[in-house]
């Protein structure tokens, strides 16, 4: 008698990978891709809320004077040193284009203009974001580590009006007046190396300039300053409010702001430049 064929137990079916394993990587690219779009949106939460304190009381004018005295006196001697060869290069550069083509009579405009309405803000706009938004950033970020906004958070001050809003507009106003600076001084630095190194009369080089340029240069240049000082004004301080990893995060935080503030300047000059030639015309068109 033969004895019957063991039968073999069926196996268990496989089990489904749990489900939390499968979205954690779709999750983590998920907010790696939508990382800057939630900085940018903090960028602009802070900058509106800053725009809004501007006009609450009590106003912190002590610490307004302070900061407009620090950010000018590490400001204008740089600036004025920087102006006199950036005007200085576009006069030469115009120069000796105009003389190929025949158009020297035009230097003076063309040299004046290039400095008022680019090289001036674009000169402030980085001497503001790297010699007073990197020490703004810096501040914040030291009173941030040692827990300083949270104390003041607690006692119910708020640190964007307290500490954020005076540097604020301390850059701006500096802006704008270290923008008229410039222009005086890259200006005269264009007119002495045209005049001099060039041989250009004065005469040509003044009838040139009252020829080409128009009140609404001045205008847009001393805007562009007074918006990049808004800029480098709040991306310091957003940096700075929001350093990572303790004082190394801190020295990073300052880095990034500068570069930040550097590819923001250079795109908003970009489309205020455009806007502006085509509303305002060329005089006499």
């Amino acid at each position: 008698m033969t004895s019957p064929m063991p039968v073999r137990p069926p196996e268990p079916p496989e089990r489904p990978p749990p489900a939390d394993s499968e979205k954690a990587p779709v999750q983590a690219r998920q907010s790696r891709l939508l990382a800057p779009l939630r900085e940018t949106g903090k960028l602009f939460a802070l900058a509106v809320a800053v725009a809004r304190a501007i006009f609450r009381r009590p106003f912190q004018m002590r610490e307004f004077i302070e900061q407009f005295w620090f950010v000018a006196s590490v400001t204008i001697l740089p600036a004025a040193l920087v102006s006199i060869p950036f005007g200085a290069v576009i006069a030469l550069q115009v120069g000796s284009l105009t003389q190929q083509l025949g158009a020297q009579s035009f230097t003076g405009g063309a040299s004046v203009l290039a400095v008022i309405q680019q090289a001036s803000p674009l000169i402030v706009a980085l001497l503001i974001s790297g010699a007073a938004g990197s020490a703004i950033c810096a501040d914040l970020g030291s009173r941030k580590i040692r827990e300083e906004l949270d104390a003041m958070e607690v006692m119910g001050v708020s640190p964007v009006q307290r500490l954020v809003v005076p540097r604020v507009l301390a850059t701006m106003l500096v802006a704008v007046l270290l923008n008229g600076l410039i222009s005086v001084v890259g200006t005269l630095g264009g007119y002495f190396f045209n005049v001099i190194m060039q041989d250009g009369t004065p005469g040509a080089y003044l009838a040139s300039f009252s020829a080409l340029a128009q009140l609404p240069d001045l205008y847009i240049s001393e805007f562009k300053a007074l918006i990049f000082g808004f800029i480098a004004g709040i991306v310091a301080a957003y940096r700075g409010l929001n350093p990572r990893g303790g004082p190394k995060g801190v020295g990073d935080a300052v880095n990034q702001s500068v570069v930040i503030t550097f590819m923001l300047l250079f795109f908003v000059n970009m489309v205020l430049t455009a806007i502006y030639l085509q509303i305002v015309p060329a005089k006499g068109s």
